[in-house]
């Protein structure tokens, strides 16, 4: 589905330009999109495998939740709608914890993807078995240990959107934020 975007600079400073999203990719342009990491207490992440469906990536486990950020709105917005639209996940702003702006430009055939993504967190120890998924986007979800998802990604890398070290920064901190907890 195309929509409207903000447009940034390389700062991520707001140029006052709204493209299409579609447009926004095929000209490389920079913008924002929000990614939200849903984990539990056992150090396990929940991933979505994207639908068949999906122009990039069809078939591929990736972030639990993601989506670009539409055109006005603020970043933990969007991450509110887009956990509930692709996993049908609630939150409100307090349950997700900010984590940091990565800057990610990449390239897919003539997709020309340059993102500031918005990270956030969700500690989520609920079953999911009663989700409902949007199935556009998504396939199935389900936890994986962050011990199996080191070791899936350095064997299998071509079963998870190519997010390179992203992945092992995102599964670090999940670590780090489950010990946490478990010493509570």
């Amino acid at each position: 589905m195309d929509e409207p975007i903000d447009i940034y600079n390389e700062q991520n400073e707001a140029q006052n330009i709204i493209q299409m999203r579609s447009e926004a990719h095929k000209k490389g342009l920079w913008h924002r999109s929000a990614h939200m990491w849903v984990y539990n207490d056992n150090s396990e992440i929940l991933l979505q495998l994207r639908s068949a469906g999906k122009i990039i990536f069809p078939g591929k486990w990736d972030v639990s939740s993601a989506g670009h950020i539409g055109a006005g709105e603020e970043a933990l917005e969007s991450a509110i709608r887009e956990l509930q639209e692709e996993i049908g996940i609630s939150a409100a702003n307090e349950d997700l914890q900010f984590y940091k702006i990565s800057k990610q430009s990449s390239q897919y055939g003539d997709f020309l993807d340059n993102e500031f993504h918005y990270v956030y967190f969700l500690k989520f120890n609920d079953d999911i078995s009663n989700l409902v998924l949007q199935k556009e986007e998504v396939e199935k979800i389900k936890f994986y240990h962050t011990d199996f998802l080191k070791t899936e990604l350095n064997n299998n890398p071509e079963d998870f959107v190519p997010h390179g070290k992203y992945w092992f920064d995102v599964i670090s901190e999940v670590e780090k934020r489950s010990n946490k907890n478990a010493n509570k």
